[in-house]
């Protein structure tokens, strides 16, 4: 294994975090790292913002349906792609990996929470003053682990196939 393939398999969804805060070089270097992502045709549709402030994210916990724990997180960043153009979503969901990975690299834990097509996407953009012309894609709970649950994951041998896939 190399550094890279250490980070990706060390990855794992946090939704408990402890109340330490998150460096200011941390989140500006995650972010960095998001906006590095492949983008088709070097568009780069993005937009993210940084929501530390406690009663913003008990707000926004408050309408992500699958994201209360948003609530107790150090920061949370919300994803934004410009909705007219054909692969924002593919974009910022490149980005929001990139960002997970950052932060993971930091020792920083995180949990994705959906944003596109969620009925809270429009009210959170407008909550954070975003213009008309951005979509919530994704947002990202973040802070250092106060609890982490190991999930299984699929055995490769079932999720992979080499040239032609046959049932088996």
């Amino acid at each position: 294994m190399n550094v890279v393939t250490t980070v990706i398999k060390s990855r794992h969804s946090v939704r408990k975090f402890k109340p330490d805060p998150v460096g200011e070089n941390v989140i500006q270097d995650a972010i960095e790292c998001a906006a590095l992502a492949p983008t088709a045709r070097n568009v780069q549709p993005w937009l993210f913002g940084v929501i530390k402030e406690k009663q913003m994210l008990k707000k926004i916990a408050g309408f992500a349906d699958n994201g209360r724990f948003i609530t107790d997180a150090a920061v949370c960043f919300a994803v934004f792609g410009e909705k007219n153009e054909t692969y924002y979503l593919e974009d910022c969901c490149a980005a929001t990996e990139n960002l997970i990975l950052a932060l993971q690299a930091h020792g920083v834990s995180s949990c994705w929470v959906a944003g596109d097509k969620k009925p809270y996407a429009d009210t959170v953009r407008t909550m954070l003053n975003v213009p008309d012309k951005y979509t919530l894609v994704s947002l990202v709970a973040a802070g250092l682990p106060a609890e982490i649950t190991i999930v299984p994951k699929k055995v490769q041998k079932k999720i992979q196939f080499f040239e032609r896939y046959e049932e088996k």
